[in-house]
């Protein structure tokens, strides 16, 4: 009796949902082949956390997620391998004890490498019996009788009964990022939402605020949008082109967006600089004291920015806070608590942490990630439309997507 091999599955691109594709369709029975373009994949995973890799948060709120596909897809997605199971995935599984960063929440491996990370999951693909490819350059995927053909560069394709797309964002393509998964998905018929760079530095022309480069502090930001008040909290840093770290990169998709719709006016942000609103700074600086505006900015924010506010509310630093005019008090109170941050654009895709946009999520089953138009094709990670703010959700969704699309595609029955 003769007894069927399992099911061929391929795999594009050895990046984070790629690899957890990989393990979990080699362990549910399939055969896998892994193909990435660069020589040893996982090249974001590499750089995340400035090489330390957030593999995830220590807690995980689907609300965050950024999405032009409905909000209950997002929120299914990621149920479908909760957070407390991925994590137990890498502690237990992989053998990679993770700690919380106190003040950030963010999850890391105890060795702060982000190679260990990368080396570990390569280690787990190949253990449960995937076949990996490196430097192999996929040049098309098309449809053929009982399966998929997946044509590489140089080089004898692959025949597949099912293809997981593992690549196709934009983000960082020093990482060997070109959107072909995207391209793949638009040639093929799939619906793809407009892309665009997520999580990316703002900057500003002129950079009115080089002289502050390297000053960095906690920052609440705010937007007005069409769909209501959106807020971030988180580290500020000032850069010789504009604007960086956390809080900016969570909300700069609003501006992003906002300049590539050719919005007039642009999205405006605002800032307060520190934990005091409006109210507590206009009390502050009624105070009758002899203590000159200068001296007490500097009890609450760093001494350049501190100088450089006052500068702009057109105040003497030495005025006592007993002699401060009511204009001079108001200008202030404005730039602390309600500052117009004057970006003009953005780093774009080579500062990008990822891509915004991507294949609409109701163009795959939830349940499996496989394609609504085309049996035995799958998509998971940034190639999907949805991403979250800094801190270890995109991980989670890369994660828990790329286990999900592997399941899918091992256990599917062949077409017919």
């Amino acid at each position: 009796m003769t007894v069927p091999l399992p099911r061929l599955v391929t795999v594009i691109g050895a990046g984070a949902a790629g690899l957890m594709a990989a393990i979990h369709a080699a362990r549910a029975g399939a055969r896998v082949i892994l193909l990435e373009r660069t020589r040893d994949g996982g090249r974001k995973i590499l750089i995340s956390g400035g090489g330390r890799c957030n593999i995830l948060p220590s807690e995980l709120d689907p609300s965050r997620f950024v999405s032009d596909s409905p909000a209950p897809l997002v929120r299914r997605l990621l149920a479908s391998w909760p957070l407390p199971a991925q994590r137990a995935f890498f502690e237990t599984d992989l053998g990679l004890p993770l700690v919380v960063e106190p003040e950030s929440g963010k999850l890391f491996p105890v060795s702060n490498r982000a190679r260990e990370v990368r080396d570990a999951l390569v280690t787990a693909a190949c253990a449960a019996g995937a076949e990996l490819r490196f430097g192999a350059h996929v040049t098309g995927v098309e449809p053929e009788a009982g399966g998929w053909r997946v044509a590489l560069e140089d080089r004898e394709g692959v025949h597949a009964g099912a293809v997981i797309v593992g690549t196709g964002g934009l983000s960082v393509p020093a990482t060997g990022s070109d959107g072909f998964g995207l391209g793949l998905a638009r040639r093929l018929g799939h619906v793809v939402h407009p892309t665009y760079p997520a999580l990316t530095p703002l900057t500003a022309d002129p950079p009115v605020h080089a002289a502050l480069a390297g000053v960095s502090l906690p920052v609440t930001l705010r937007a007005r949008t069409a769909g209501g008040r959106v807020t971030t909290r988180g580290g500020f840093l000032f850069t010789h082109r504009g604007y960086s770290g956390p809080a900016v990169l969570d909300i700069s998709h609003l501006a992003v967006r906002s300049r590539l719709r050719g919005d007039d006016p642009r999205q405006s942000i605002r800032v307060q600089w520190s934990e005091d609103d409006r109210g507590t700074w206009d009390r502050r600086l009624q105070h009758r004291s002899p203590q000159s505006v200068l001296a007490m900015l500097r009890q609450s924010l760093p001494s350049r920015l501190a100088e450089r506010l006052i500068l702009e509310a057109k105040v003497d630093p030495a005025t006592q806070l007993a002699q401060l005019p009511r204009e001079g008090r108001r200008e202030l109170v404005i730039r602390l608590s309600d500052y117009d941050l004057p970006w003009t654009g953005d780093e774009g895709y080579q500062k990008a942490e990822v891509t915004g946009g991507g294949v609409a999520l109701g163009e795959v089953d939830p349940a499996t990630l496989e394609s609504r138009r085309h049996h035995g094709l799958y998509f998971c990670g940034e190639v999907l439309d949805a991403f979250g703010p800094i801190g270890g959700y995109n991980f989670a969704w890369a994660w828990a997507t790329g286990r999900a699309a592997g399941l899918g595609a091992a256990k599917a029955r062949p077409e017919g």
